[in-house]
């Protein structure tokens, strides 16, 4: 057993080394837990029937319709990328919001919320925000910390607010946990956690968070208000109030439509992600053809980027399935459940580890890393100890968004200093994100104390 042990450290060891190395994701978790298979073989500590798992393992992957939504999530945001909803959206918001102090950074929070809802990617949110918005705010006297970290919490809404394709692969992999957990306790006939049920409790806390993030711009536009100075009121008065409330029409109803038509479905189980992914990817297409932002070259761009996406996630799902059958083998599920269990604290201290471990981890590790290599292993062994799934699920959605967040791999960060003007430090983006961390986690101490935000939602609507 202690071989076994030294085993698996060296085993997790390895493959955050090699990850910090740059090396695909995806061969890293299928080539670390070959070289290892095969090195326990060799020592006599793990059975290589385990690996012949694999082909069923990848079967299930290939078969399950609700993965079918990732690639139709992923079509649809990037085909509303070209359809200009974010600049149009953006112009009348901060017209809307031009007499408030940090009107025009409240108004950046208000459209990636709705942009969230609508595509659900962070990467095209931050940039389309960026290169729309972050030259704007500039010129208008905001600062570049401010105008940076409202840029990119905003761009990162799009992984708590349904839909979301973290919420996806998030609850393919907790409904996995739960039934593992439950089957290890003798209850053979466990409920499952549908991805609907995490569209249902992600909205109220996703709400929150845009609560949170406007209410900390309010506060720091009344302490800085040379910082975030509002629309001068000359340039306010040039838009009749009759242009600009049809503005307001032309503008907010296509994607507001577009929301209810993706997320209305869902929620009032008129049909299933995957079903109303699909409602949203041909919605997507009317919108840009709509604005004539729709030909060849750009449908041609927009199938290769999802199947770039799509292909990386899937090539992920089976390095991992590999990386977890080793794990498995060498009796990785039992050690670690064996030590959540003997902390003291119980409960408390496992929860607030298996947080504090996730972020850490999102430092280095992008979000579908983390999902399908920490939560195997400690999911289910989290799971034994009765809590409740949902809201298990929901505090590590929230919990991975702030690795968008934070460097040095904070993917946001990235794809705003890929659009930012060079006069625009990377040390000031980094900086204009702190704050919007620690507003998350301050989310993730509310949650904790308020789990009802995340099951509330989901009750009320199933009785």
């Amino acid at each position: 057993m202690f071989e076994q042990e030294i085993i698996i450290i060296l085993m997790l060891v390895s493959l955050l080394a090699v990850l910090m190395t740059g090396f695909p994701v995806a061969f890293t978790l299928a080539g670390v837990a070959l070289f290892f298979g095969m090195l326990g073989s060799t020592l006599g500590l793990f059975d290589m029937a385990f690996i012949q798992a694999l082909p069923n393992r990848i079967y299930g992957i290939m078969t399950n319709d609700l993965l079918i939504a990732v690639p139709l999530f992923v079509f649809m945001g990037v085909m509303l990328e070209r359809s200009k909803i974010a600049e149009e959206l953006l112009d009348t918001m901060a017209h809307l919001l031009g007499s408030v102090k940090g009107g025009l950074g409240i108004s950046v929070t208000i459209v990636g919320a709705l942009l969230a809802a609508s595509t659900g990617i962070v990467g095209a949110t931050v940039v389309t925000m960026g290169l729309l918005s972050l030259p704007t705010m500039l010129k208008r006297g905001y600062s570049p910390t401010i105008s940076t970290g409202t840029i990119c919490a905003a761009g990162t809404l799009g992984q708590i607010i349904p839909p979301s394709i973290v919420l996806i692969l998030l609850g393919d992999q907790i409904s996995a946990a739960y039934q593992q957990a439950q089957l290890a306790k003798g209850n053979f006939s466990p409920d499952s956690v549908s991805v609907t049920d995490l569209f249902m409790g992600a909205l109220l806390p996703g709400l929150c968070l845009v609560f949170l993030y406007i209410l900390w711009q309010v506060i720091y536009a009344n302490i800085y208000p040379e910082k975030m100075p509002s629309i001068p009121k000359s340039e306010r008065d040039a838009l009749e109030f009759k242009e600009l409330r049809n503005r307001v029409l032309k503008v907010l109803i296509p994607p507001l439509f577009l929301i209810f038509a993706v997320l209305g479905s869902i929620l009032m189980g008129l049909a299933t992600p995957t079903e109303s992914a699909g409602v949203g990817a041909i919605g997507a297409i009317i919108l840009a053809y709509s604005r004539k932002q729709l030909n060849f070259n750009i449908l041609k761009e927009v199938v290769t980027s999802t199947a770039q996406t799509t292909s990386m996630v899937f090539t992920i799902l089976i390095g991992a399935a590999m990386f977890s059958l080793v794990f498995r083998g060498f009796g990785g599920d039992d050690i670690v459940a064996e030590f959540l269990m003997g902390l003291q604290g119980g409960v408390v201290t496992a929860i607030i580890i298996t947080m504090v471990l996730m972020f850490i981890l999102g430092f280095f590790l992008d979000f579908i890393e983390i999902i399908y290599v920490v939560l195997p292993i400690i999911g289910p062994a989290i799971l034994m100890m009765d809590i409740n799934p949902l809201w298990f699920a929901i505090m590590i959605a929230v919990n991975l968004q702030t690795s968008f967040l934070t460097p040095p791999f904070g993917f946001a960060l990235f794809y705003l200093r890929g659009v930012a003007p060079k006069s625009v430090l990377t040390g000031e983006i980094y900086k204009g994100a702190a704050p919007f961390v620690c507003i998350q986690i301050l989310m993730l101490g509310i949650l904790s104390l308020f789990p009802e935000l995340a099951t509330w939602l989901p009750t009320v609507l199933y009785k």
